[in-house]
């Protein structure tokens, strides 16, 4: 009888790859990221290990939604004072002074809640808005997301 083997995490080879969000469904886009943030894409993946991969986001300003959620579609935060729930729409972020929150939640949401690993993993994760990176000397894997499916292209 074999006995499973689990990853130590000196064994772990964490490569880069980079995904270009241009046109991109966030959602599905989101889920590929988080399961590749996890590791479960892996045959040696192990769940209590950060055995996932490195990944970049570029162009994640023109990334889109289906349907209307770009404007029917709400986050909410709250301040800490009574009455201080605040709403924005996800075409407020996008237009605003930091487009790549809209991803980055996305993943966050995807990932395990509050737990030290998912913190870990997560910081795993850049975001960027533009087409240029600093990451080049990592020598980064190009990932082709929107070419995987016909649904992850959303048309103009």
């Amino acid at each position: 009888m074999k006995t499973t083997q689990f990853l130590k995490t000196a064994e772990v080879e964490k490569p880069w790859i980079v995904v270009d969000a241009t046109d991109a469904v966030v959602g599905r886009l989101a889920s590929f990221v988080a399961m590749r943030l996890r590791g479960k894409h892996r045959p040696d993946y192990t769940p209590h290990i950060d055995c996932g991969d490195n990944v970049v986001i570029i162009n994640a300003e023109k990334v889109k939604f289906t349907g209307n959620k770009t404007t029917d579609k709400k986050y909410y935060r709250h301040t800490g004072h009574p009455g201080g729930l605040k709403e924005t729409t996800p075409q407020k972020v996008l237009t605003g002074r930091f487009p790549d929150r809209v991803m980055r939640k996305a993943v966050q949401r995807m990932l395990p809640k509050e737990s030290p690993l998912a913190r870990q993993q997560l910081s795993n994760l850049r975001v960027y808005a533009g087409a240029d990176h600093p990451h080049s000397a990592q020598n980064p894997e190009l990932v082709e997301f929107t070419s995987l499916n016909s649904k992850n292209l959303k048309a103009k």
